[in-house]
Protein backbone atom coordinates (compact mmCIF):
# COMPACT_ATOMS: atom_id res chain seq x y z
CA UNK A 1 0.00 0.00 0.00
CA UNK A 2 2.93 2.60 1.00
CA UNK A 3 4.67 1.72 -2.32
CA UNK A 4 1.72 2.56 -4.29
CA UNK A 5 0.59 5.46 -2.51
CA UNK A 6 3.73 7.71 -2.01
CA UNK A 7 4.08 8.03 -6.34
CA UNK A 8 0.48 9.80 -5.90
CA UNK A 9 1.28 12.02 -3.34
CA UNK A 10 2.49 14.96 -5.60
CA UNK A 11 -0.38 14.18 -7.90
CA UNK A 12 -2.73 14.36 -5.41
CA UNK A 13 -1.01 17.47 -3.88
CA UNK A 14 -1.30 18.90 -7.04
CA UNK A 15 -5.25 17.96 -7.29
CA UNK A 16 -5.90 19.95 -4.05
CA UNK A 17 -4.41 23.40 -5.97
CA UNK A 18 -5.88 22.65 -8.92
CA UNK A 19 -10.03 22.23 -7.05
CA UNK A 20 -8.72 25.15 -4.70
CA UNK A 21 -8.84 27.20 -7.70
CA UNK A 22 -11.62 26.19 -9.30
CA UNK A 23 -13.68 26.51 -6.15
CA UNK A 24 -12.47 29.86 -5.51
CA UNK A 25 -13.22 30.72 -9.44
CA UNK A 26 -16.42 29.29 -9.25
CA UNK A 27 -17.63 31.33 -6.70
CA UNK A 28 -15.86 34.26 -7.29
CA UNK A 29 -17.66 35.09 -10.59
CA UNK A 30 -21.13 35.25 -9.77
CA UNK A 31 -20.19 37.60 -6.35
CA UNK A 32 -18.77 39.73 -8.25
CA UNK A 33 -21.19 39.76 -11.32
CA UNK A 34 -24.20 40.82 -8.96
CA UNK A 35 -21.67 43.48 -8.08
CA UNK A 36 -21.39 44.36 -11.32
CA UNK A 37 -24.93 44.54 -11.96
CA UNK A 38 -25.20 41.96 -14.35
CA UNK A 39 -28.86 40.15 -15.14
CA UNK A 40 -29.18 36.97 -13.30
CA UNK A 41 -29.66 35.32 -16.74
CA UNK A 42 -25.97 36.17 -17.69
CA UNK A 43 -24.91 34.92 -14.78
CA UNK A 44 -27.34 31.71 -15.12
CA UNK A 45 -25.34 31.51 -18.81
CA UNK A 46 -22.29 31.91 -17.46
CA UNK A 47 -22.49 28.71 -15.48
CA UNK A 48 -24.20 26.53 -18.38
CA UNK A 49 -21.54 27.87 -20.43
CA UNK A 50 -18.65 26.43 -18.28
CA UNK A 51 -20.75 23.05 -17.98
CA UNK A 52 -21.45 22.80 -21.64
CA UNK A 53 -17.58 23.34 -21.80
CA UNK A 54 -16.83 20.68 -19.42
CA UNK A 55 -18.93 18.30 -21.15
CA UNK A 56 -17.39 18.91 -24.30
CA UNK A 57 -13.82 18.35 -22.85
CA UNK A 58 -15.00 14.77 -21.93
CA UNK A 59 -15.99 14.11 -25.69
CA UNK A 60 -12.82 15.95 -27.19
CA UNK A 61 -9.62 16.51 -24.87
CA UNK A 62 -8.81 12.60 -24.92
CA UNK A 63 -8.35 13.50 -28.89
CA UNK A 64 -5.86 16.87 -27.42
CA UNK A 65 -4.14 14.06 -24.86
CA UNK A 66 -3.33 11.47 -28.15
CA UNK A 67 -1.84 14.59 -30.09
CA UNK A 68 0.41 16.12 -28.01
CA UNK A 69 0.72 13.67 -25.16
CA UNK A 70 -0.20 13.42 -21.28
CA UNK A 71 2.42 16.00 -20.05
CA UNK A 72 2.25 18.74 -22.36
CA UNK A 73 -1.68 18.68 -23.11
CA UNK A 74 -1.69 18.96 -18.98
CA UNK A 75 0.43 21.85 -19.06
CA UNK A 76 -1.68 23.38 -21.73
CA UNK A 77 -5.24 22.91 -20.11
CA UNK A 78 -3.90 24.08 -16.80
CA UNK A 79 -1.74 26.92 -18.76
CA UNK A 80 -4.93 27.72 -20.28
CA UNK A 81 -7.27 27.99 -17.01
CA UNK A 82 -4.66 30.20 -15.21
CA UNK A 83 -4.97 32.40 -18.72
CA UNK A 84 -8.31 32.80 -18.67
CA UNK A 85 -8.64 33.66 -14.82
CA UNK A 86 -6.64 36.37 -15.14
CA UNK A 87 -8.11 37.57 -18.19
CA UNK A 88 -11.53 37.41 -16.51
CA UNK A 89 -10.30 39.64 -14.05
CA UNK A 90 -9.35 42.25 -16.63
CA UNK A 91 -11.88 41.87 -19.12
CA UNK A 92 -14.75 42.68 -16.78
CA UNK A 93 -17.52 42.07 -19.25
CA UNK A 94 -20.45 39.69 -19.16
CA UNK A 95 -19.83 38.01 -23.56
CA UNK A 96 -16.09 37.37 -22.74
CA UNK A 97 -16.90 35.67 -19.24
CA UNK A 98 -19.34 33.98 -21.20
CA UNK A 99 -16.29 32.83 -23.86
CA UNK A 100 -13.77 32.19 -21.12
CA UNK A 101 -16.07 30.13 -18.43
CA UNK A 102 -16.61 27.78 -21.42
CA UNK A 103 -12.30 27.44 -22.17
CA UNK A 104 -12.19 26.85 -18.37
CA UNK A 105 -14.65 24.28 -18.50
CA UNK A 106 -13.18 22.74 -21.34
CA UNK A 107 -9.95 23.06 -20.09
CA UNK A 108 -11.01 21.20 -16.42
CA UNK A 109 -12.12 18.30 -17.71
CA UNK A 110 -8.90 17.79 -19.90
CA UNK A 111 -6.95 18.14 -16.71
CA UNK A 112 -9.01 16.35 -14.23
CA UNK A 113 -8.95 13.39 -16.88
CA UNK A 114 -5.41 13.66 -17.29
CA UNK A 115 -4.82 13.76 -13.22
CA UNK A 116 -7.75 10.61 -12.86
CA UNK A 117 -5.60 8.98 -16.13
CA UNK A 118 -2.63 9.32 -13.77
CA UNK A 119 -3.71 7.62 -10.64
CA UNK A 120 -5.28 5.02 -12.09
CA UNK A 121 -1.90 4.17 -13.85
CA UNK A 122 -0.40 4.12 -9.94
CA UNK A 123 -3.11 2.08 -8.41
CA UNK A 124 -3.72 -1.50 -7.78
CA UNK A 125 -6.98 -3.35 -6.97
CA UNK A 126 -5.69 -3.00 -4.11
CA UNK A 127 -4.88 0.51 -3.20
CA UNK A 128 -7.27 2.09 -5.59
CA UNK A 129 -10.21 2.33 -2.91
CA UNK A 130 -7.97 3.92 -0.87
CA UNK A 131 -6.76 6.53 -3.63
CA UNK A 132 -10.73 6.79 -4.67
CA UNK A 133 -11.31 7.87 -1.35
CA UNK A 134 -8.48 10.69 -1.00
CA UNK A 135 -9.22 11.36 -4.01
CA UNK A 136 -12.65 12.23 -3.53
CA UNK A 137 -11.96 13.74 -0.44
CA UNK A 138 -9.40 16.55 -1.68
CA UNK A 139 -11.89 17.44 -4.34
CA UNK A 140 -14.20 18.32 -1.58
CA UNK A 141 -11.89 20.23 0.42
CA UNK A 142 -10.38 21.87 -2.63
CA UNK A 143 -13.30 23.27 -3.62
CA UNK A 144 -14.84 24.53 -0.09
CA UNK A 145 -11.40 25.62 0.96
CA UNK A 146 -11.42 27.99 -2.18
CA UNK A 147 -14.79 29.11 -1.61
CA UNK A 148 -13.49 29.98 2.63
CA UNK A 149 -10.92 32.37 0.66
CA UNK A 150 -14.33 34.60 -0.34
CA UNK A 151 -14.31 36.40 3.39
CA UNK A 152 -10.35 37.23 3.20
CA UNK A 153 -10.75 39.58 0.33
CA UNK A 154 -11.93 42.57 -1.93
CA UNK A 155 -14.20 40.33 -4.86
CA UNK A 156 -14.12 44.13 -6.24
CA UNK A 157 -10.95 44.11 -7.47
CA UNK A 158 -8.55 42.02 -9.12
CA UNK A 159 -6.64 40.42 -6.40
CA UNK A 160 -8.77 36.75 -6.16
CA UNK A 161 -8.50 36.51 -10.12
CA UNK A 162 -4.70 36.86 -9.44
CA UNK A 163 -4.72 34.19 -6.48
CA UNK A 164 -6.68 32.08 -9.16
CA UNK A 165 -3.69 32.23 -11.56
CA UNK A 166 -1.02 31.39 -9.09
CA UNK A 167 -3.02 28.60 -7.50
CA UNK A 168 -3.20 26.69 -10.68
CA UNK A 169 0.00 27.60 -11.76
CA UNK A 170 0.86 25.55 -8.27
CA UNK A 171 -0.99 22.62 -9.37
CA UNK A 172 0.95 22.05 -12.83
CA UNK A 173 4.20 22.14 -10.66
CA UNK A 174 3.88 18.38 -9.05
CA UNK A 175 2.60 16.91 -12.04
CA UNK A 176 5.30 18.26 -14.80
CA UNK A 177 8.65 17.17 -11.93
CA UNK A 178 6.84 13.58 -11.38
CA UNK A 179 8.91 11.35 -12.90
CA UNK A 180 6.45 8.66 -13.46
CA UNK A 181 5.67 6.89 -16.89
CA UNK A 182 2.73 8.38 -18.91
CA UNK A 183 -0.43 7.19 -18.03
CA UNK A 184 -2.62 4.74 -20.13
CA UNK A 185 -4.83 6.78 -23.34
CA UNK A 186 -7.94 8.13 -22.39
CA UNK A 187 -10.45 6.75 -22.44
CA UNK A 188 -13.77 8.13 -23.94
CA UNK A 189 -17.70 6.64 -22.67
CA UNK A 190 -20.34 6.70 -25.09
CA UNK A 191 -23.47 8.49 -23.85
CA UNK A 192 -25.85 5.41 -24.25
CA UNK A 193 -29.25 7.14 -23.88
CA UNK A 194 -31.49 4.26 -24.56
CA UNK A 195 -29.26 2.01 -22.73
CA UNK A 196 -29.19 3.81 -20.19
CA UNK A 197 -32.64 4.14 -19.52
CA UNK A 198 -33.33 0.51 -20.29
CA UNK A 199 -31.05 -0.35 -17.57
CA UNK A 200 -32.81 1.99 -14.76
CA UNK A 201 -35.40 4.37 -15.92
CA UNK A 202 -35.44 6.07 -12.23
CA UNK A 203 -32.00 6.68 -12.11
CA UNK A 204 -31.70 7.93 -15.76
CA UNK A 205 -34.51 10.70 -15.25
CA UNK A 206 -33.41 11.02 -11.37
CA UNK A 207 -29.63 11.93 -12.42
CA UNK A 208 -30.99 14.39 -15.05
CA UNK A 209 -33.13 16.16 -12.67
CA UNK A 210 -30.51 16.16 -9.88
CA UNK A 211 -27.57 17.63 -12.41
CA UNK A 212 -30.87 20.62 -13.29
CA UNK A 213 -31.30 21.26 -9.37
CA UNK A 214 -27.75 21.27 -8.87
CA UNK A 215 -26.36 23.13 -11.49
CA UNK A 216 -29.03 25.55 -10.90
CA UNK A 217 -27.65 25.81 -6.97
CA UNK A 218 -24.17 25.59 -7.77
CA UNK A 219 -23.82 27.83 -10.39
CA UNK A 220 -26.64 30.79 -8.68
CA UNK A 221 -26.36 30.33 -4.74
CA UNK A 222 -24.01 32.99 -4.77
CA UNK A 223 -26.51 35.12 -6.80
CA UNK A 224 -29.26 34.58 -4.50
CA UNK A 225 -27.19 35.05 -1.65
CA UNK A 226 -25.64 38.46 -2.38
CA UNK A 227 -29.85 39.29 -3.85
CA UNK A 228 -30.63 37.85 -0.81
CA UNK A 229 -28.33 40.62 1.01
CA UNK A 230 -25.85 37.99 2.30
CA UNK A 231 -22.70 39.60 3.04
CA UNK A 232 -19.57 37.38 0.89
CA UNK A 233 -18.36 35.69 3.68
CA UNK A 234 -22.21 34.37 4.16
CA UNK A 235 -22.51 33.41 0.91
CA UNK A 236 -19.13 31.78 1.27
CA UNK A 237 -20.07 29.66 4.01
CA UNK A 238 -23.53 28.83 2.64
CA UNK A 239 -22.38 27.55 -0.08
CA UNK A 240 -20.27 25.23 1.60
CA UNK A 241 -21.81 24.14 4.14
CA UNK A 242 -24.06 22.63 1.35
CA UNK A 243 -21.41 20.97 0.36
CA UNK A 244 -20.28 19.10 3.52
CA UNK A 245 -23.98 18.51 4.34
CA UNK A 246 -24.09 16.51 1.75
CA UNK A 247 -20.89 14.76 1.89
CA UNK A 248 -21.80 13.88 5.60
CA UNK A 249 -25.22 12.52 4.64
CA UNK A 250 -23.83 10.31 1.73
CA UNK A 251 -23.45 7.12 4.14
CA UNK A 252 -25.89 6.96 6.24
CA UNK A 253 -28.31 7.48 3.28
CA UNK A 254 -26.09 5.10 1.04
CA UNK A 255 -26.06 2.20 4.15
CA UNK A 256 -29.91 2.13 4.98
CA UNK A 257 -29.99 2.05 0.74
CA UNK A 258 -28.76 -1.16 1.01
CA UNK A 259 -31.18 -2.46 3.46
CA UNK A 260 -34.32 -0.85 1.87
CA UNK A 261 -35.57 -0.01 -2.01
CA UNK A 262 -33.44 2.72 -3.05
CA UNK A 263 -35.91 4.34 -4.16
CA UNK A 264 -37.76 5.07 -1.68
CA UNK A 265 -34.88 6.46 -0.25
CA UNK A 266 -34.28 8.65 -3.53
CA UNK A 267 -38.49 9.57 -2.75
CA UNK A 268 -37.95 10.59 0.50
CA UNK A 269 -34.53 12.72 -0.12
CA UNK A 270 -36.33 14.30 -2.76
CA UNK A 271 -38.98 15.43 -0.40
CA UNK A 272 -36.71 16.23 2.50
CA UNK A 273 -34.71 18.69 -0.68
CA UNK A 274 -37.79 19.60 -2.23
CA UNK A 275 -39.51 20.73 1.18
CA UNK A 276 -36.32 22.77 2.00
CA UNK A 277 -36.71 24.36 -1.11
CA UNK A 278 -40.47 25.49 -0.90
CA UNK A 279 -39.93 26.87 2.30
CA UNK A 280 -37.14 29.40 1.58
CA UNK A 281 -39.30 29.91 -1.85
CA UNK A 282 -42.30 30.94 0.33
CA UNK A 283 -40.83 32.01 3.58
CA UNK A 284 -38.20 34.21 2.73
CA UNK A 285 -36.76 34.00 5.64
CA UNK A 286 -34.72 37.25 6.87
CA UNK A 287 -32.59 35.95 9.70
CA UNK A 288 -29.29 34.08 8.42
CA UNK A 289 -29.48 31.46 11.29
CA UNK A 290 -32.26 30.44 9.87
CA UNK A 291 -30.92 30.05 5.98
CA UNK A 292 -28.08 28.39 6.73
CA UNK A 293 -30.19 25.33 8.64
CA UNK A 294 -32.74 25.10 5.02
CA UNK A 295 -29.70 25.27 3.15
CA UNK A 296 -27.89 22.98 5.56
CA UNK A 297 -31.22 20.55 5.32
CA UNK A 298 -31.52 20.69 1.44
CA UNK A 299 -27.64 20.20 0.37
CA UNK A 300 -27.96 17.13 3.31
CA UNK A 301 -30.80 16.43 0.89
CA UNK A 302 -29.79 17.32 -2.74
CA UNK A 303 -25.96 16.01 -2.99
CA UNK A 304 -26.95 12.69 -1.38
CA UNK A 305 -29.29 11.87 -4.47
CA UNK A 306 -26.31 11.78 -7.09
CA UNK A 307 -24.33 8.37 -5.55
CA UNK A 308 -28.10 6.68 -4.42
CA UNK A 309 -28.87 7.07 -8.44
CA UNK A 310 -26.05 5.51 -9.43
CA UNK A 311 -26.37 2.53 -7.12
CA UNK A 312 -29.59 1.46 -8.14
CA UNK A 313 -28.31 2.02 -11.51
CA UNK A 314 -25.79 -0.24 -11.13
CA UNK A 315 -28.22 -2.67 -9.38
CA UNK A 316 -29.57 -3.83 -12.66
CA UNK A 317 -26.02 -3.80 -14.31
CA UNK A 318 -23.42 -6.41 -14.77
CA UNK A 319 -19.81 -5.47 -12.67
CA UNK A 320 -18.09 -5.20 -16.11
CA UNK A 321 -21.05 -1.97 -16.91
CA UNK A 322 -19.99 -0.10 -14.11
CA UNK A 323 -17.96 2.59 -15.83
CA UNK A 324 -20.03 2.33 -18.77
CA UNK A 325 -23.28 2.95 -16.85
CA UNK A 326 -21.79 4.98 -14.36
CA UNK A 327 -19.70 7.24 -16.96
CA UNK A 328 -22.62 7.50 -19.38
CA UNK A 329 -25.41 8.81 -16.13
CA UNK A 330 -22.29 11.38 -15.24
CA UNK A 331 -22.39 12.88 -18.34
CA UNK A 332 -26.06 12.98 -18.24
CA UNK A 333 -25.68 14.78 -15.03
CA UNK A 334 -23.51 17.75 -16.58
CA UNK A 335 -25.94 17.81 -19.21
CA UNK A 336 -28.38 18.39 -16.27
CA UNK A 337 -26.16 20.80 -15.36
CA UNK A 338 -26.17 22.89 -18.49
CA UNK A 339 -30.32 23.06 -18.28
CA UNK A 340 -30.29 24.16 -14.91
CA UNK A 341 -28.29 27.25 -14.75
CA UNK A 342 -30.52 28.24 -17.82
CA UNK A 343 -33.86 27.83 -16.48
CA UNK A 344 -32.75 29.21 -13.14
CA UNK A 345 -31.27 32.71 -13.98
CA UNK A 346 -34.91 33.78 -16.02
CA UNK A 347 -36.89 32.32 -12.69
CA UNK A 348 -35.08 34.18 -10.79
CA UNK A 349 -35.23 37.51 -12.90
CA UNK A 350 -38.79 37.48 -12.74
CA UNK A 351 -40.10 35.83 -9.25
CA UNK A 352 -36.71 37.16 -7.38
CA UNK A 353 -33.59 35.18 -5.68
CA UNK A 354 -35.51 32.94 -3.72
CA UNK A 355 -37.34 31.55 -7.61
CA UNK A 356 -34.14 29.81 -7.54
CA UNK A 357 -35.45 27.12 -4.63
CA UNK A 358 -38.72 26.61 -7.01
CA UNK A 359 -36.50 25.08 -9.97
CA UNK A 360 -34.75 22.63 -7.41
CA UNK A 361 -38.11 22.16 -5.41
CA UNK A 362 -39.74 21.11 -8.95
CA UNK A 363 -37.00 18.89 -9.55
CA UNK A 364 -36.89 17.22 -6.01
CA UNK A 365 -41.03 16.84 -6.47
CA UNK A 366 -40.40 14.80 -9.83
CA UNK A 367 -37.81 12.61 -8.59
CA UNK A 368 -40.00 11.69 -5.40
CA UNK A 369 -43.12 11.28 -7.86
CA UNK A 370 -41.36 9.11 -10.57
CA UNK A 371 -39.37 6.97 -8.06
CA UNK A 372 -42.82 6.20 -6.18
CA UNK A 373 -44.06 5.29 -9.58
CA UNK A 374 -41.40 2.94 -10.71
CA UNK A 375 -40.89 0.84 -7.21
CA UNK A 376 -44.81 -0.47 -8.50
CA UNK A 377 -43.60 -1.37 -11.74
CA UNK A 378 -40.20 -3.16 -11.17
CA UNK A 379 -39.25 -5.20 -8.01
CA UNK A 380 -35.90 -4.48 -6.50
CA UNK A 381 -33.09 -6.40 -6.93
CA UNK A 382 -32.73 -8.85 -3.75
CA UNK A 383 -30.68 -7.50 -1.04
CA UNK A 384 -28.25 -10.33 -1.40
CA UNK A 385 -27.95 -9.61 -4.86
CA UNK A 386 -26.81 -5.73 -4.65
CA UNK A 387 -23.63 -4.19 -4.83
CA UNK A 388 -22.88 -1.87 -1.31
CA UNK A 389 -23.10 1.51 -1.68
CA UNK A 390 -19.84 3.45 -2.25
CA UNK A 391 -20.15 7.01 -2.18
CA UNK A 392 -19.26 8.76 -5.04
CA UNK A 393 -17.95 12.47 -6.62
CA UNK A 394 -21.25 14.11 -7.67
CA UNK A 395 -20.44 16.94 -9.88
CA UNK A 396 -19.06 17.87 -13.45
CA UNK A 397 -15.60 18.18 -12.00
CA UNK A 398 -15.16 14.21 -11.86
CA UNK A 399 -14.72 12.83 -15.34
CA UNK A 400 -15.47 9.88 -16.76
CA UNK A 401 -11.81 8.38 -15.77
CA UNK A 402 -12.64 8.59 -12.21
CA UNK A 403 -14.64 5.39 -12.55
CA UNK A 404 -11.91 2.86 -13.20
CA UNK A 405 -10.54 4.17 -9.16
CA UNK A 406 -13.99 2.95 -8.06
CA UNK A 407 -13.15 0.00 -5.60
CA UNK A 408 -16.38 -1.75 -7.78
CA UNK A 409 -15.31 -1.22 -11.50
CA UNK A 410 -13.77 -4.48 -12.22
CA UNK A 411 -10.01 -5.89 -11.67
CA UNK A 412 -7.67 -4.77 -14.10
CA UNK A 413 -4.50 -6.29 -15.18
CA UNK A 414 -1.62 -6.06 -12.27
CA UNK A 415 1.34 -4.44 -14.68
CA UNK A 416 4.21 -7.19 -14.50
CA UNK A 417 7.65 -6.27 -12.19
CA UNK A 418 9.62 -6.27 -15.03
CA UNK A 419 7.81 -4.13 -17.19
CA UNK A 420 8.40 -0.95 -15.11
CA UNK A 421 11.41 -0.79 -16.28
CA UNK A 422 11.13 -0.91 -19.56
CA UNK A 423 11.72 1.48 -21.99
CA UNK A 424 8.63 3.92 -23.32
CA UNK A 425 7.71 4.38 -26.61
CA UNK A 426 9.86 7.16 -28.94
CA UNK A 427 6.35 9.63 -28.20
CA UNK A 428 6.12 8.78 -24.32
CA UNK A 429 9.14 9.64 -24.01
CA UNK A 430 9.70 13.05 -25.90
CA UNK A 431 6.35 13.65 -23.60
CA UNK A 432 8.59 13.29 -19.89
CA UNK A 433 9.80 15.97 -18.15
CA UNK A 434 13.64 16.81 -18.24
Amino acid sequence: MRKNLLPVTALLLGTLFLFLGNGLQGLLLPVRGTSEGYPTTILGLIGTSWAAGFVLGCFFAPNVVKRIGHVRAFSVFTALIAIVSLLTGILIDPIWWLVLRALTGFSTAGTSMIIESWLNERATNESRGVIFSLYIAITLFGVVGGQMMIPFGETSTTFFFMICGILYCVAMLPTLLSKAASPQPLKQVRLDLRGLYRNSPVSFLGILLVGIANGAFGTLGAVFGRQAGLSDSTVAAMMSVAIFAGAAMQLPAGRISDRMDRRYVLAALAGVGALAGLLLFLIEPGQVSIVLALIAIYGAAANALYPIAVSHANDFATPEDFVKVSGGLLLLYGIGTIIGPTIGGPVMSATGPYGLFMITACAHMLITAYAIVRSRRRAPVPVAERETFSPVNAGTATTPESLQLSPRAAPFEEPREDAIDEPQEEEERSNEPV
